[in-house]
């Protein structure tokens, strides 16, 4: 675990303070000069943070720190603020190709490899609304730490990836603190790390991710309004694009 996370933290050097910070209802989102980052923000967060209002100026190298922390809304903080200084547009994101499918936004990595997996051993790392539509004719394993109908605790990790041909896991498990132990747990498979949680950085090959599938900014002002008035898969529909970037063995 320590190896992935000191890697991440290492990955930058941006140092600009952060200019602001939103704890949404679906995504957080900051922001530093050079750009914007997004992590999936907790679904329970106290009433009462000790350091709300204080976060805007502080460098941005202090909060990216908060990665490494226990408590979901500093993690979430700390992922986004990674993201907002390593995804710009200087980094790997731009040799990311779009994926326009038909398909909404956040299902459009779904319906890209959807004829690859035929006759696979398939198992998806987080619910995304919509894909048992999508998906209706394939069979596939969704893993889930708050369980909807039809999912699996995520405790079933253990007993499922090693067996998959192909894993598509939720970038918002850096936040949580899950993403080792599955990649591990997926080292015979065929790894898609996906979502806006994504950090795009080449160097997730030596981890076993064999693709990234995040988005990119289109329309900053778009993006931090449908975050502030508590979007959740609006912010595919016009603010950010899906892309995908096959990684090198």
């Amino acid at each position: 675990m320590n190896a992935l996370y000191d890697w991440l933290l290492a990955s930058s050097v941006q140092g600009a303070p952060l200019q602001r910070v939103c704890l949404g209802l679906n995504w957080t989102l900051a922001e530093v000069a050079d750009g914007l980052g997004f992590a999936f923000s907790p679904r329970q967060v106290p009433r009462t943070l000790g350091w709300a209002g204080s976060l805007g100026g502080q460098p941005s190298e202090r909060l990216r720190q908060w990665l490494l922390s226990w408590d979901e809304a500093e993690a979430a903080v700390g992922l986004a603020v990674l993201n907002a200084c390593v995804n710009g547009a200087a980094g790997c994101a731009g040799q990311a190709e779009p994926l326009r499918d038909d398909a909404p936004g956040h299902l459009r990595v779904f319906a890209h490899f959807r004829p690859r997996l035929e006759g696979r051993k398939v198992v998806v790392i987080g619910h995304y609304p919509g894909l048992e539509r999508l998906w209706q004719d394939l069979p596939y394993t969704c893993l889930e730490r708050h369980l909807q109908d039809g999912d699996l605790p995520d405790s079933a990790a253990e007993y499922l990836l090693p067996q998959a041909d192909w894993v598509f896991v939720s970038a918002s498990s850096i936040a949580n603190k899950t993403l080792p132990r599955l990649l591990q747990l997926s080292a015979q498979a065929r790894v898609v790390l996906m979502g806006p949680s994504l950090p795009w950085l080449p160097g997730w090959r030596q981890f076993g991710v064999d693709y990234l599938a995040g988005v990119r900014v289109l329309d900053g002002e778009a993006a931090r309004r449908v975050v502030m008035e508590g979007g959740g898969t609006r912010l595919f529909a016009g603010p950010v694009e899906y892309a995908l970037l096959g990684l090198p063995s």
